[in-house]
């Protein structure tokens, strides 16, 4: 008898939420009409990507950065209303962000 069996016993007039992934998880983000910038630098010569120019509560921004970490498999950070993301990853965080509905300028590079 596994869990969910024992669930249903426990809970018979229970009925399960659906448990799909949302996809658009960008509904909880506040799409803005000024381009985000994405930027390309070198800093102790180790390439970075930076997003910067987010208009939104600065949480949305966090939980953006985090994603696209995740999504990349990467390390970065947070600073200064700024992402800093290891690497250079312009192409696929623009592609990911333009997926999502936001405006991406490219500078630098």
């Amino acid at each position: 008898m596994d869990l969910q069996d024992q669930l249903k016993n426990l809970f018979p007039d229970h009925k399960p939420e659906s448990t799909e992934e949302k996809t658009d998880s960008s509904k909880g983000l506040w799409l803005q009409d000024d381009p985000i910038i994405c930027k390309y630098e070198k800093r102790k010569g180790k390439p970075i990507t930076i997003l910067e120019g987010y208009t939104g509560a600065t949480e949305d921004f966090k939980k953006l950065a985090k994603e696209l970490k995740t999504k990349l498999s990467v390390g970065g950070s947070f600073k200064d209303d700024k992402i800093i993301i290891q690497g250079d990853y312009r192409d696929k965080i623009m592609a990911m962000l333009i997926e999502k509905g936001f405006n991406v300028k490219r500078v630098g590079g």
